[in-house]
């Protein structure tokens, strides 16, 4: 990269790492380094969760999917849109998450099911996330280092030291500084300033994505692929055997399963101002990826056009040599997948012009950095939370329970670096994701759905189903991990019979189910992570379900749990206002009286947006189904006007108001901190069912004079 493309990465890096800094003093108490204070507004939310959300490893994963799948497995994605759009709209386990005032799901799963429980779950938590978490180092130190250029060996002292080693140790220590200073509410601030900053290297990357290829170019490398493995068709996808239509399909079940479950942003689902807040920003949130959704796609497809258009075909060969001659590691499976993830960043780096090249360098190290500093900050609250705080008779001091978050903060970023450095990665990244994630989610989905809306669901429900889908998610982590040494050798060696009715069996369940394709290798289990991982969550499900309607003697209170009805009066007076669902149009999207006029619009709209989208899919599959096959370039058309110029139009319009909408919220934010009471008690301890600042605040008199004279002031 040129000396102007540095200087577009430091600069924003430094205006960053500064507000970072001038932020951390507000913190003043464990609600605040945990939580934010618990004063966000939507905008903010929506902003920086969507930062941390997105991350560099996101859109290495998504390059890694779209250059082996195209616009094709996009068409099917419009089916999870309703799911986002309905779950978001109804608060769907969000709203009545918030409701409970936990700050981590484990503490909520004290108040629902025991103690135990909290820390078996907790722990469970913790492993699956870390694991989950282990390889973001690596994957962030791999771009930087190959998408820069920098030699793959640095001399310091007299001694030759590996740069993928020191920048994954210089990218944990800049979200360490970020995060270890503040806890949420400098993480949450920083990813919402990189998320602005994002917006605008949004708007450049379409504008030079577009000015570099024609259409008609993309569409011609796009086009050219085997019967069963379109890039274009989605009618054309039988012979897809990662990235097909059960992907998608299993995606939108886990996404109603799983909602709330994954911990890696945990501290912005207790974040909002109150639960109206925490409603609005996922309705937001149905708008958020704007541009960033459409560049991650046309730099993706603008990457395989570059790599297989005759007209870039020297460039294309560069971009082999290069990978070739940098990435050769000791094991060939690993070797071949590093190349994969690193094709789509290195050809993007031999097209984009000087300028772009650092803007596109800069928005990947905000990613990273944004995510590196959220998911450091769960991971490592949860540990502290969660596992070690319900053990302790003694409560800590506020100073006490920070330093030691911070201390277990830093421990996940060593484990990350010594994981990242020795972890031999063999499959997509997305796999992986699902795998270790379903260590956890496998059970924790249906726990937490039974505890938050069925008032018959039981803890020996709850353990049964953590029990099951952590056992079948480990057997499913070391059949993917260790299937081409020691497991398949083995088999064949002592077990072939066994070998070969497995084989039998996956060839005819292909033959007989439409939406899957396997292929047998002696050196990669046929079946895909996102395989296991539903096969682990149905059967947990049934587990929870099953246990607890065997074992329940007397419903749980869920209203206590949720502050409704007479449980009202323990919320602070901002919270208390009744919040009845009205009837009739406005249920369909559950409004209620804390809806604004803006608020309906701002919800209304993102209904029909879906609608919208919905309506493209149907037209178009109707017209194959009922009238002609469209060719491939007819289908290229249609991405063009719905996946490319409508998607334009709507980042434009959703860029500049999301932008006006989060500065606002900053300034309201930062005003808030300066005047919040804090609450010692608010500390994530649970008694008898209740959070311990609840629980005092229920023995306190009703007298608001007698109120303020008592423990809640600390």
């Amino acid at each position: 990269m040129a000396w102007l493309d540095w200087l577009i990465v430091v600069i924003p890096l430094l205006i960053v790492a500064g507000i970072g800094i001038y932020t951390q003093r507000y913190v003043k108490g464990v609600a605040d380094f945990l939580t934010g204070g618990r004063v966000a507004g939507r905008y903010l939310l929506t902003v920086a969760a969507g930062e941390a959300g997105m991350g560099l490893i996101s859109v290495i994963a998504v390059f890694e999917m779209l250059y082996h799948s195209g616009f094709a497995i996009g068409f099917w994605q419009i089916l999870t849109f309703p799911v986002g759009m309905i779950i978001a709209l109804t608060g769907f386990v969000a709203y009545r998450f918030r409701e409970t005032r936990a700050m981590t799901l484990a503490q909520f799963l004290e108040i629902r099911y025991s103690r135990r429980f909290r820390v078996f779950a907790g722990l469970l938590c913790y492993v699956s996330g870390v694991l989950n978490y282990a390889i973001f180092p690596a994957v962030g130190a791999r771009f930087l280092l190959h998408y820069g250029g920098l030699p793959q060996v640095m001399a310091l002292g007299g001694l030759h030291i590996s740069t993928f080693a020191l920048l994954m140790a210089a990218a944990l220590a800049v979200a360490l500084v970020v995060v270890l200073t503040g806890g949420q509410i400098t993480t949450m601030v920083t990813d919402c300033a990189q998320g602005l900053f994002s917006y605008v290297v949004y708007a450049i990357l379409v504008a030079a994505i577009l000015m570099l290829f024609d259409w008609g170019q993309i569409a011609e490398a796009l086009s050219n692929q085997p019967p069963g493995k379109s890039l274009l068709n989605p009618l054309d996808m039988s012979g897809m055997t990662d990235f097909n239509v059960f992907f998608i399909l299993s995606g939108i079940f886990a996404n109603f399963y799983s909602a709330g479950s994954w911990q890696g942003t945990a501290a912005y689902n207790a974040a909002a101002l109150n639960a109206h807040e925490q409603k609005m920003a996922r309705i937001l949130g149905t708008w958020r990826t704007g541009l960033g959704g459409l560049v991650v796609v046309l730099l993706a497809v603008a990457a395989y056009t570059f790599m297989n258009h005759p007209d870039f075909a020297a460039g294309a060969q560069q971009v082999r040599d290069e990978l070739t001659t940098r990435i050769h590691l000791d094991n060939p499976a690993t070797t071949e997948t590093i190349r994969n993830q690193m094709l789509v960043p290195v050809a993007i780096k031999h097209f984009l012009p000087i300028g772009v090249t650092g803007a596109f360098y800069a928005l990947m190290v905000f990613l990273m950095v944004s995510t590196d500093t959220t998911y450091l900050h769960s991971w490592g609250s949860i540990l502290v939370q969660d596992v070690v705080l319900p053990f302790r008779k003694k409560p800590f001091t506020p100073r006490q329970q920070i330093w030691l978050l911070r201390l277990s903060i830093a421990a996940v970023a060593v484990f990350a670096f010594f994981f990242s450095f020795f972890f031999s990665q063999v499959q997509y990244i997305l796999m992986f994701f699902s795998l270790t994630g379903a260590i956890y989610m496998g059970g924790a989905g249906a726990v937490i759905l039974g505890g938050l809306y069925w008032k018959r669901g039981t803890a020996a429900g709850a353990w049964s189903a953590m029990i099951v889908g952590t056992g079948l998610a480990g057997a499913s982590f070391l059949l993917q991990g260790y299937w081409e040494r020691p497991i398949y050798p083995w088999l064949l060696q002592h077990a072939p019979g066994l070998l070969d009715a497995f084989r039998t069996s996956l060839e005819g369940l292909s033959r007989a189910l439409p939406f899957v394709a396997w292929e047998w290798s002696p050196t990669r289990f046929p079946i895909t992570g996102r395989e296991l991982a539903f096969l682990t969550m149905i059967t947990s499900l049934a587990s929870y379900m099953g246990v607890s309607l065997a074992t329940c003697r007397r419903p749980f209170n869920i209203q206590r749990m949720l502050h409704r009805g007479e449980y009202r009066r323990l919320l602070p007076p901002e919270e208390q206002r009744e919040t009845k669902i009205l009837t009739g149009w406005r249920a369909i999207l559950s409004i209620d009286k804390r809806f604004n006029r803006w608020d309906r619009l701002v919800a209304w709209a993102a209904l029909g947006w879906t609608l919208l989208q919905l309506a493209f899919f149907f037209v178009a599959m109707l017209w194959n189904m009922l009238i002609s096959r469209w060719s491939n370039s007819a289908w290229a058309d249609f991405f063009l006007w719905t996946n490319v110029i409508l998607l334009i139009v709507v980042g434009v319009i959703t860029t500049i108001w999301f932008f006006i909408g989060t500065v606002i919220d900053l300034r309201k934010f930062v005003q808030r901190l300066k005047l919040l009471q804090r609450n010692v008690l608010d500390d994530g301890r649970v008694v008898d069912h209740q959070s311990v600042a609840d629980a005092v605040a229920e023995a306190v008199p009703s007298d608001p004079q007698q109120a303020e004279e008592g423990p809640l002031d600390g």
